[in-house]
């Protein structure tokens, strides 16, 4: 049965019975991390942890340490196997106390001056691997915010963390809810290592199939050169002040593509008006707004600026716009195709492509800010498949690839959302696991 044990933060926090609330320090205690270095003692000598690896790992391991010398005659700590490991500042107090569990077996190894360690009298009485999961939970996230001391730069004392409660269940439900964690961890970490492999077989793909150096069965027709202009044609793009920008109460709404939108959901070659969760901007005089410049499939819309040098031309093709209308916005060209020199569904590849993204780096011109011009992109000449049948085929093998990464992407976003509420429920004894 749940009982109310006693408050811990702002909330009665309801714990099964054979849960303690229990202060960190009855279990262990605390020790620095380096002191007294300097610059000149780091690339040689003996593995630290570093600070980065704190905060981006559940679990340390063997073999991704720096290196820092250490003296003969030197009093520092060293860290050792099931040891907790928090980091002590940052610049927000949202990422201070982030922390993970040492899992090695270096014989004698350090831990960097922003962080500190915890270790346990006895393993038999708390697993640290679950201390880990409670503190990098919305729980122990709570706990840890309300210690984060500092105005611009944050800190985190080990002696007021070590006299938190923490919930505590019987040292079996920790191995097990740690183990679930690690198995959830482990299927994520997996999924995620196939979608890297996916999307360096896409661009490949992309780098082999657009430039023809590999080419697929049955088409042996020659490759033509075409000038851009030959292929597309420019439409008027609007610079829609923010006063012009509509409200959900406005009767008449048109989506404004800006360029900043482009750079943020710049993750695919298609802007899919079906699927676009952050669909931008929308106006309300629709009096300024001529039909022909509405945005239809297979338009290409591209951002003629960008802050960064590797941002600049990106570009998208619009697909499945349906009944919706839009239009370019601020620092936005809209390419519209020739049907008869460049297919649908091959526009958007096409101006992903290298050899397309490399040429408009060349020509863009700036030092801050990097630009392109309508002169200078309709200029450029590209070589691209005579046959609008090898160009929909080429578009179709790089559809199913993008499709299967997208697939392993929601994949890995589901079993995050289950992991966070299996630890949510587990964390709390709302749930237990059977052992």
């Amino acid at each position: 049965m749940l009982k109310v044990i006693k408050k811990i933060d702002s909330k009665n926090l309801k714990l099964p019975s054979g849960w303690k609330l229990e202060k960190l320090s009855k279990f262990g205690s605390t020790y620095t991390g380096l002191s007294g270095k300097k610059k000149e003692d780091f690339g040689s000598g003996k593995p630290y942890i570093p600070y980065l690896n704190i905060f981006n790992n559940t679990i340390i391991r063997d073999g991704e340490f720096d290196l820092v010398k250490i003296g003969n005659l030197e009093k520092q700590s060293t860290v050792k196997n099931g040891d907790l490991l928090f980091t002590t500042s940052s610049e927000t107090p949202e990422e201070v106390g982030m922390c993970s569990t040492y899992e090695g077996n270096e014989k004698e190894l350090y831990l960097n001056s922003f962080s500190f360690g915890f270790r346990p009298n006895n393993l038999k009485e708390v697993y640290t691997s679950y201390l880990t999961i409670i503190f990098r939970s919305s729980i122990g996230r709570k706990i840890i915010y309300k210690l984060a001391q500092g105005s611009t730069r944050y800190n985190l004392s080990k002696t007021n963390l070590m006299e938190e409660n923490i919930p505590f269940p019987p040292i079996l439900d920790q191995f097990s809810i740690s183990k679930l964690n690690y198995l959830l961890d482990t299927a994520i970490s997996k999924n995620n290592s196939l979608i890297a492999q996916k999307e360096l077989l896409k661009k490949w793909l992309m780098q082999n199939l657009l430039t023809g150096k590999k080419r697929l069965k049955g088409f042996i027709e020659d490759w033509v050169e075409v000038k851009l202009s030959d292929a597309f044609e420019f439409l008027k793009s609007y610079s829609i002040s923010r006063e012009g920008l509509a409200t959900e109460n406005d009767k008449y709404q048109i989506y404004c593509i800006h360029y900043g939108d482009i750079h943020s959901f710049y993750e695919t070659e298609f802007l899919d008006f079906s699927v676009q969760q952050k669909i931008p901007k929308l106006i309300k005089d629709t009096q300024q707004v001529n039909e022909k410049d509405h945005l239809q499939e297979g338009d290409i819309i591209m951002a003629d600026a960008s802050e960064d040098y590797e941002g600049v031309g990106e570009a998208v093709e619009v697909f499945n716009i349906r009944n919706k209308i839009a239009i370019g916005g601020l620092h936005t060209f809209v390419l519209r195709g020739n049907p008869e020199v460049m297919a649908r569904g091959f526009r958007g590849y096409f101006f992903n492509s290298e050899t397309v993204r490399n040429t408009l780096r060349k020509v863009a011109t700036g030092t801050s800010v990097y630009s392109v011009s309508k002169t200078q992109i309709n200029k450029l000449r590209f070589s691209i498949p005579k046959s609008l049948k090898e160009q929909i085929a080429i578009a179709d093998i790089l559809k199913a690839a993008g499709k299967e990464i997208q697939l392993l992407k929601t994949k890995s976003e589901k079993l995050k959302e289950k992991k966070k509420w299996l630890m949510q429920v587990l964390l709390t004894g709302k749930k237990r696991l059977k052992i």
